[in-house]
């Protein structure tokens, strides 16, 4: 299922969405709060600029918005449908949840948002030539 050369590899490890070969991200982790936002500029192995254009990633917001609420469904079926809680504790879980994986959603969003503009190339790393004179 999470095969090197598709979109969801990508989107899931944060991975160049053109040649997949290294994270677009300076810290892998996205609980390093302090770098959560901090990419790479390029791709070291295929030379793919991340921020394709000034305040590219502000897009992100509207598919931030969409995976919490896929974040808080879930939260809400696991707590008040199969768990059987009160509604005040399902609201309780669905703001802990979403708290809690605010740096996953983050990066998620970020990582789908990019995707949906740049496809994967297997031929990506043979096209860049880094040699500068």
């Amino acid at each position: 299922m999470l095969k090197k050369g598709t979109k969801i590899y990508s989107i899931l490890t944060g991975s160049c969405p053109r040649c997949q070969e290294e994270s677009m991200y300076q810290a892998s982790n996205p609980y390093a709060l302090s770098q959560i936002f901090k990419m790479h500029e390029r791709c070291s192995h295929c030379g793919l600029k991340y921020k394709i254009e000034p305040s590219f990633f502000y897009g992100a917001m509207y598919v931030s918005y969409a995976v919490g609420i896929a974040f808080a469904v879930a939260a809400f079926v696991i707590t008040y449908l199969f768990i059987g809680t009160s509604l005040k504790t399902s609201f309780i879980a669905i703001v802990s949840t979403l708290v809690v994986f605010m740096p996953v959603i983050i990066r998620l969003s970020r990582n789908i948002w990019i995707n949906f503009f740049i496809k994967y190339d297997a031929n990506a790393i043979e096209h860049h030539h880094p040699i500068k004179g």
